[in-house]
């Protein structure tokens, strides 16, 4: 059985106002359900409590950016996950939760249980939805975005490919609005590529490609497969299992352990 980590990140969920995108999240649901009945365990780690906590509650009060943070997530994650469950019901699958922080990927005990969480999890048929405990995780605690953590998963987890969706088909030799920009399909163990990657951060997520890159070049070179590419086409995981040739996408070859 071929283990995949997908990370879906704030920008796939999340619609113009800000708020969740169910429809996109059941077609995803859709997809995860087709690869677990094809022999795949997944493991998902997703954003989008935030957008769920900022749909869900007004505050009539002026809140700092950790306040927010905070409260946002707080109450948008028992929405997201519930919202989970109920999609993934219909599939009669189990689904369990994962909250994380930084520093519980530093060897040792706290390591060692999360992994063994996980496993026991998959063993049991069980679906792991992994995000960030921003409750807790704020300044120096927090991972850089969720790409990175997808990255620490898919390393403690062992799995054989990490796909990272985005709200673009992957990494462009320009920006991808420009008519002459080419989509770097596949990316060497080495190669670097940091002359094409844009600065910027993705609309409602703390990421962008520039932490996609760094993600998939460290996954890359621990020997795992990474994919980049666009969480809003349609059958986007069902189509790179099944006719990869002909989706757009972002490949970083893994390089092979000696």
């Amino acid at each position: 059985m071929k283990r995949i980590v997908v990370k879906v990140g704030s920008n796939v969920l999340t619609r113009k106002d800000g708020k969740l995108d169910v429809t996109r999240m059941s077609a995803l649901v859709d997809q995860i359900a087709w690869l677990r009945q094809h022999d795949h365990e997944v493991i998902l780690v997703s954003s989008g409590a935030m957008a769920s906590g900022r749909g869900e509650i007004k505050v009539d009060h002026l809140l700092d950016s950790v306040e927010q943070r905070q409260l946002f997530s707080a109450v948008g994650q028992v929405k997201l996950v519930g919202l989970y469950y109920d999609l993934f019901r219909e599939f009669d699958i189990h689904i369990g939760q994962v909250l994380t922080m930084k520093e519980n990927f530093e060897p040792g005990e706290q390591y060692q249980n999360q992994q063994a969480c996980m496993k026991v999890m998959l063993e049991n048929d069980v679906l792991p939805i992994v995000n960030e405990n921003d409750t807790v995780s704020v300044t120096e605690l927090m991972f850089t975005d969720n790409d990175e953590l997808s990255g620490l998963i898919a390393q403690m987890m062992n799995a054989e490919t990490l796909i990272l969706l985005s709200n673009i088909d992957g990494i462009f030799t320009t920006h991808p609005d420009d008519p002459a920009a080419q989509l770097i399909r596949e990316v060497a163990p080495g190669r670097d590529l940091s002359e094409y990657i844009q600065p910027e951060k993705s609309a409602f997520g703390r990421g962008g490609m520039h932490s996609k890159y760094t993600t998939a070049t460290k996954v890359s070179q621990a020997g795992i497969r990474v994919i980049i590419a666009n969480g809003e086409r349609d059958n986007i995981l069902v189509d790179l299992v099944n006719n990869k040739v002909e989706v757009p996408h972002t490949e970083f070859v893994p390089l092979v352990k000696a």
